[in-house]
């Protein structure tokens, strides 16, 4: 006769039982993995608690955490479509709307340069280096509002600068301006061809201002966050005043973007652009 020995029963732990799982957060768009406390318990009294409280609750717990990990890979997902897909769907509207604009408008361009040419001597489009997304660089276009030597006379004229900041040069009655580049100045007439940058990619409709590489330069690493992004036509601060905004307010403004940026806020920023442009307030 064989006799069996009994099975023992597995004992329940006494001691403080506790488990974490990582949580993903979007910090202001700043992914960060973070330990939270998940599981807290503490057994002292076996016997108020079943047999089998340690086989299943430690097999509740694993399906808890596996739960907690599918729902991480469900919150990462989502970060990835509104991050990349919604970036595809605002370069696919610049694309169609710039194509668009630029269409429609070639025949006021013409009048422009006609104008332009009758005023003064020079070039009718001004091209200047700018920097975009990542620092990178790019030339951007415009009609040209000074006279051909504005460049030269540049620094001649930094010392009365009336931008807050020091950063970048913003003068009022710029000597340098011709008449009709008074008039194309007031209303953004002058930025017109930049929708050839956003068509083909170098700006986009909505966006921080792009910047010039001297500007850069004086750039703390705060003020080099406004270049996380593809620099726009209009933004914030655009449609808020203009020129007559401190130039630290003006980085605030495109870090507020940034951080909240939308489709639907581009598109409620392209409506407030229209009224601001046609006010000319700030502009110079």
């Amino acid at each position: 006769m064989i006799i069996s020995r009994p099975i023992e029963t597995i004992k329940p732990l006494k001691t403080l039982t506790t488990l974490s799982y990582p949580t993903f957060k979007n910090n202001g768009g700043n992914h960060e993995w973070s330990f939270d406390h998940y599981y807290h318990t503490t057994i002292t009294d076996k016997e108020k608690l079943p047999q089998n409280y340690t086989i299943k609750g430690y097999f509740s717990i694993l399906l808890s955490i596996l739960q907690r990990v599918l729902h991480l890979y469900k919150q990462q997902w989502d970060c990835f479509k509104v991050r990349h897909f919604g970036l595809l769907g605002k370069r696919a509207f610049d694309v169609v709307m710039s194509a668009i604009i630029l269409l429609m408008l070639l025949p006021f361009f013409l009048v422009i340069c006609l104008l332009i040419r009758l005023d003064s001597s020079g070039p009718l489009l001004f091209s200047q280096k700018r920097i975009g997304k990542d620092g990178k660089a790019f030339v951007m276009w415009k009609f040209r509002s000074m006279y051909s030597d504005a460049e030269q006379r540049k620094a001649s004229l930094m010392r009365y600068n009336e931008m807050k900041g020091g950063v970048s040069f913003k003068m009022k009655n710029d000597p340098r301006i011709t008449r009709m580049g008074k008039f194309i100045r007031k209303f953004s007439i002058d930025e017109l061809p930049q929708f050839w940058n956003v068509l083909i990619g170098d700006m986009s409709l909505v966006g921080p201002r792009p910047p010039l590489p001297n500007e850069v330069e004086k750039y703390t690493p705060y003020q080099r966050q406004r270049l996380g992004i593809t620099p726009g036509i209009t933004c914030i601060w655009q449609v808020s005043g203009r020129s007559e905004i401190p130039f630290q307010q003006q980085v605030e403004l495109d870090l507020q973007y940034i951080a909240t940026q939308s489709f639907s806020k581009d598109i409620l920023l392209l409506f407030k652009t229209i009224p601001a442009v046609l006010k000319g307030k700030g502009a110079y």
